[in-house]
Parts: C-alpha cells; sequence; structure tokens
C-alpha cells in the first residue's frame, strides 16, 4: 500500500509543477508582449517566420530555467 501512497503523491506533484509551468509561461508571454513594440499574435497570424522563432526561443529559454531552478 506504500507504493500506491508515493505513486500519487509523486502524481499531485507532477500536477502541481505542469500547472504552475503553465501560468508562469503564459505570464511570460503577456509580458513579454506587453514590452516589446510590436504586436507578436498579429505578426505570428500573417506568418512572420522570425517573431515565431523569437517567441519559441522565450519560451523554450524561460522553461529551461524554470525546469532547472525546480530539477
Amino acid at each position: 500500500m506504500d507504493i500506491f501512497t508515493q505513486y500519487f503523491i509523486t502524481f499531485g506533484w507532477a500536477i502541481t509543477g505542469a500547472i504552475s509551468m503553465a501560468i508562469s509561461l503564459g505570464i511570460l508571454v503577456k509580458l513579454f508582449s506587453f514590452i516589446t513594440p510590436i504586436n507578436e499574435w498579429e505578426e505570428l497570424r500573417q506568418g512572420n517566420m522570425a517573431v515565431a522563432i523569437v517567441m519559441a526561443a522565450v519560451v523554450f529559454g524561460a522553461a529551461l530555467v524554470i525546469a532547472f531552478t525546480i530539477g
């Protein structure tokens, strides 16, 4: 029975981590959109690949920082 308890505790922390990661990345993207002088979302809709690469790099970089902080 102890292994199931540990499994559920680990699963609970995984869900907590996923939710906090999603919230923090959402805040980061909104903050980045607020700081930059262009409208990233309109540029992405128009197919601007440079903006897409920059946005992906921002999200990936923040995710790495958060992941290394947690782990």
